[in-house]
């Protein structure tokens, strides 16, 4: 529970993430930075912050978009020139770069809202994907 302009009710955060915690790491996605930024604690945002780039496709059209385009294995290397290790190959098309907004335009929002100050971009190096499932 939490109570915001003298009203009582209950938080719910889906795709985002509280703001009063210190440092927060934004993450893009395998082909593009991610941000460590600084929260400004704000009762108009709801103390919260956007959690990541957000996707653009749903994921059952990344196959059927990205398909004729690229094979599994150049989808493990991405632009920025990082690795992605990755078994499942609907899961490769599904996470694949183009599948999510630009980090930078959501990170460029929040700072132009007052709502962080951006501290450092991180360049992925390696990812590893997968579906959560483990294998005997």
């Amino acid at each position: 529970p939490c109570t915001v302009a003298g009203e009582a009710g209950w938080l719910h955060r889906k795709g985002a993430t509280p703001d009063g915690q210190g440092l927060v790491i934004i993450p893009g996605s395998r082909g593009d930075y991610s941000w460590l930024v600084k929260p400004v604690v704000s009762e108009e945002s709801l103390f919260s912050l956007a959690h990541g780039a957000g996707r653009k496709w749903m994921r059952t059209e990344c196959k059927d978009r990205l398909s004729a385009k690229f094979t599994p294995r150049q989808l493990c290397r991405t632009g920025m020139g990082s690795r992605v290790i990755c078994r499942d190959r609907q899961l490769i098309y599904e996470e694949a770069p183009q599948a999510y907004k630009s980090i930078d335009s959501v990170v460029d929002c929040l700072a132009d809202a007052g709502l962080i100050t951006p501290v450092a971009c991180l360049r992925p190096v390696l990812t590893l994907k997968t579906s959560g499932e483990k294998s005997a």
